[in-house]
């Protein structure tokens, strides 16, 4: 019997972000991407989501590479922590094209994963030969410059694989998606098509940057005093139509975030930004400038507390402080679960005088870099798969796109959606879903990776909602006497005008101890017993679950 390919998404189905598909053949795996996902609010302390490699690092010398398709974070973020669990003798070879490798040199660097990884630079159209599989780089139109898919031919068929696209017909660079090679790629058979899906509930195509271009230009000129445009760090694309506009408006650009700050360097040393010299000034330079002569780019788009915009809004930034003539464009939409946060961070910009720009008042202010339902019709009918596997999109969104390819003329039994870890196998006519590999999410949490774990989780969410309270109590090693305490600290339970609460949980503490006194004390059996007390008091004049802490001393 034939080998067959295994195809594995460890991430980016049913969810937004951490996107990572593994192919594997006769033990040998090409992986597509490696990125992260941003915590909910749920998980508290977390700072990244990254995917679970377990599968791939217990067999690090079979993976030949990983092929990456452009260098957002939810693409490229959890390379360094792929790094760091790899045992290999080699450097894991990494390709994508020059900006792609420009931004994850610098995410290597930060966290000194460079030497475990070979950069190698490719160009659209350009074969990459990984015996048993050839990889094509196609180029596609996205929000960051050298985004391609990747056509991965296999023993037993093609697949292409899409990375996030989609099909503008007047980029602002004047490279559109490359539909003349995937018409080639058609013909030639495509056994595979997994495509991005994260727009098929939007009719239509998805609105071209030029426009976009167009409307910022009108608004920036317009605008009287100092302009300030939030938008994705990432979105180097936009942040160089600001650039140039503000330049021929006559305007400087300075910049106010350290992500988008690094981000514009790697793109200016990467010869894409093509700011005319002076245009770019630090924000102390700024400072000296008529509020008419500049723009200032600035994270927090999303409404992030933290961000530099939030500060800004909060009259907390040293260097910028909102004035009423101020004009503050919102240059993103919202991802879905952000919404309050942006709304509540607009709501400040207007409380300070400032007029604000965003999506609901003015909509050619931002486009997505994802294709919409037509668009997603149109790579159907240009490659023609034998099969569909949506990816990168919330289940619903999966769901959607089986609908949209059925509807486009694939038989329903040929449009697969899997779940993370699971795999999809083909030998060329048929696919089936078999099995799964060991897959999930893994919690980075300051510079610990996985040490997260569910009750680790409980515990803090525990700590968020009901608080803690810490009893400390002192008794005789011999008799067992209560000779201390005990003295209860609480935090999160009670406001200052409650604590009478606590001098109630003491006296009842003290009752329930006396009464169990033990010649030889069992602490086990003394911490249960505060626990059991204390919780059952705090409840029944609360309703809060606090976690209580029991602190026994000998003497």
């Amino acid at each position: 019997m034939a080998e067959a390919l295994r195809a594995v998404m460890l991430g980016g189905v049913g969810e937004v972000g951490k996107n990572s598909t593994l192919f594997e053949y006769d033990d040998h795996m090409i992986l597509v991407d490696a990125g992260v996902k941003f915590p909910e609010a749920e998980l508290h302390g977390v700072d990244l989501v990254i995917p679970d490699f377990s599968y791939v690092t217990e067999a690090a010398d079979d993976l030949l590479a990983v092929l990456v398709t452009h260098g957002h974070e939810d693409h490229i973020g959890s390379l360094p922590y792929l790094l760091m669990e790899l045992e290999r003798e080699e450097p894991l070879p990494i390709y994508g094209t020059k900006m792609t490798l420009g931004l994850i040199a610098g995410k290597l660097k930060e966290h000194r994963q460079t030497a475990k990884a070979r950069l190698i630079e490719i160009e659209p159209g350009q074969k990459i030969n990984l015996e048993p599989f050839e990889a094509e780089a196609i180029l596609v139109n996205h929000s960051v410059p050298g985004s391609v898919g990747f056509a991965i031919r296999t023993p037993v068929g093609t697949v292409f694989h899409t990375g996030d696209y989609k099909f503008d017909r007047q980029p602002v660079d004047g490279t559109p998606t490359d539909e003349d090679a995937l018409g080639r790629l058609g013909d030639e058979g495509v056994m595979a098509l997994f495509s991005d899906c994260v727009r098929v509930e939007n009719p239509g195509w998805t609105g071209s940057e030029t426009e976009v271009s167009q409307n910022l230009e009108r608004i920036i000129g317009a605008a009287a005093g100092r302009v300030i445009v939030t938008t994705f760090a990432s979105n180097l694309s936009r942040l160089r139509q600001v650039i140039l506009i503000a330049h021929r408006l006559g305007r400087k650009v300075a910049v106010a975030g350290r992500s988008m700050d690094q981000n514009l360097k790697i793109a200016g040393e990467m010869g894409y930004l093509g700011a005319p010299d002076g245009t770019l000034v630090s924000l102390r330079q700024s400072q000296g400038l008529p509020p008419s002569k500049l723009v200032v780019l600035a994270t927090g788009s999303q409404g992030e507390p933290t961000s530099v915009l939030s500060r800004m809004a909060a009259g907390d930034h040293p260097n910028v402080q909102i004035i009423p003539d101020d004009t503050v464009i919102f240059s993103a939409g919202p991802i879905p679960g952000n919404e309050e946060t942006v709304a509540r961070s607009i709501d400040n910009l207007y409380r300070r005088g400032a007029k604000v720009i965003y999506r609901a008042i003015e909509h050619g202010i931002h486009v997505s870099g994802h294709a919409s339902q037509d668009e997603l019709r149109h790579m159907i009918g240009l490659l023609r798969p034998r099969h569909c596997i949506p990816i990168h999109g919330e289940y619903r969104m999966l769901v959607l796109y089986k609908e949209l390819a059925v509807a486009a003329g694939l038989p329903e039994e040929r449009v697969l959606i899997a779940d993370i870890g699971e795999v999809i196998e083909f030998d060329g006519e048929q696919a089936q879903t078999n099995g799964t590999v060991p897959s999930g999410s893994v919690l980075v949490d300051g510079l610990t990776i996985g040490d997260v774990t569910r009750v680790v989780l409980r515990d803090r969410h525990r700590l968020a909602a009901d608080g803690v309270l810490i009893a400390a109590v002192a008794v005789d090693r011999e008799t067992g006497e209560l000779i201390g305490g005990p003295d209860l600290v609480s935090r999160g339970i009670v406001d200052p005008s409650q604590e009478a609460i606590l001098g109630e949980a003491r006296e009842a503490l003290i009752h329930a101890l006396q009464k169990v006194q033990q010649a030889e004390p069992n602490y086990g059996f003394l911490r249960g017993k505060i626990r059991e007390v204390l919780g059952a008091f705090m409840y029944e004049r609360t309703h809060r679950r606090p976690m209580i802490l029991p602190v026994l001393t000998e003497v």
